[in-house]
């Protein structure tokens, strides 16, 4: 099997493709390389990648990776021939991240967190194929009041078995299949840990925020927070994330290294920017934290900056216009994607 494109391009697999990251990740992918998504819709949407169904470079395919996954028997890849040229690099994505849905779907969030990561691992060492899982802040734990600021060498403090264990827990469990792969398998694998990103395609009422924010301002109701006013957060645009995750797949740097912003804002003063940029007589109304929620630590970029010479640059308030121009276009789609689910 090659681990070499042997024809004109690479075959990239992107797992979770059709969610909010995973196809913008995708978007960037088809310009260089074939590639592959696979999404089972836990929290991802077909409108997400529907302008790629047509693209000569790409392949969608609907499955769960909970379920060994053999890409040689699907029609859909021949003219990829997987067979001959097998695939060069693996984005693992596929987790639900569902805020409104998080309790419903923990035990998906589970089985995503340790069978779907062994699937993805083990179509790797069939392909020999380069990996990179995208881990998560989670795995350092609550911000704590001594410490909110994580570098990638803090172990983190993570209850295993509370309720958030299947994704907190999950994703460090992940990290601990990731690297003991490539310790037995001599894999060429890469951990990116991705704090709060945000951008178009973010799913509509769904407790995620800033996109429930420019819907309810362009409607001239209330802005909900999750939280108190001193809830706050970093927020990296999807574009600079990917610009890092391709680039990390490049390097020769394994990881595991940090993806975000270190910049930080009230969530109560971008609420009210919103307000400002569209114009609403809304007002910002706080409520209790959703599950999926809780306050995260802040990213130390230091190393991903040293290494990768990666750093987050598009400006919040120029995100903030393309999030309200993502809502105008799509609020009508409120509620339906969550009946879909």
């Amino acid at each position: 099997m090659a681990t070499q494109a042997i024809f004109d391009q690479k075959n990239v697999l992107v797992t979770g493709g059709a969610g909010f990251i995973g196809s913008h990740l995708c978007d960037e992918l088809v310009k260089t390389a074939k590639v592959i998504c696979v999404d089972n819709f836990s929290s991802g949407s077909e409108r997400n990648i529907d302008h790629l169904l047509s693209h000569p470079n790409f392949v969608f395919l609907k499955a769960d990776l909970v379920e060994p996954l053999d890409l040689e028997e699907r029609r859909e890849l021949e003219r990829f021939r997987v067979r001959f040229q097998g695939v060069q690099e693996i984005y693992h994505l596929a987790c639900p991240t569902s805020a409104k849905q998080f309790e419903a779907q923990r035990v998906q969030t589970a089985l995503a967190n340790s069978l779907a990561v062994k699937n993805a691992l083990d179509l790797a060492v069939r392909y020999k194929a380069k990996f990179m899982h995208a881990s998560s802040a989670v795995v350092y734990g609550a911000r704590r009041d001594d410490l909110k600021v994580f570098r990638e060498d803090y172990f983190g403090y993570v209850n295993p078995i509370g309720p958030r264990s299947c994704y907190d827990e999950g994703k460090r469990y992940a990290e601990t299949l990731v690297t003991t792969y490539r310790d037995v398998h001599q894999l060429n694998v890469k951990v990116a840990r991705i704090f709060r990103t945000y951008g178009t395609r973010m799913m509509l009422d769904d407790g995620q925020m800033l996109p429930d924010f420019a819907v309810a301002a362009l409607d001239h109701k209330p802005l909900v927070i999750y939280g108190n006013e001193n809830f706050s957060s970093t927020f990296c645009h999807v574009s600079d994330l990917v610009a890092g995750l391709i680039k990390f797949m490049r390097s020769g740097e394994a990881g595991p290294l940090n993806f975000g912003s270190d910049l930080e804002y009230k969530l109560v003063d971008v609420a009210r920017k919103i307000i400002e940029l569209t114009g609403s007589r809304s007002q910002v109304k706080l409520e209790e934290p959703l599950l999926f929620m809780s306050p995260l630590g802040l990213p130390d970029i230091t190393a991903v900056r040293e290494k990768l010479g990666w750093f987050p640059v598009v400006m919040l308030e120029d995100g903030l216009r393309e999030v309200i121009d993502d809502a105008k276009a799509n609020k009508a789609l409120v509620g339906i994607e969550h009946r879909a689910l």
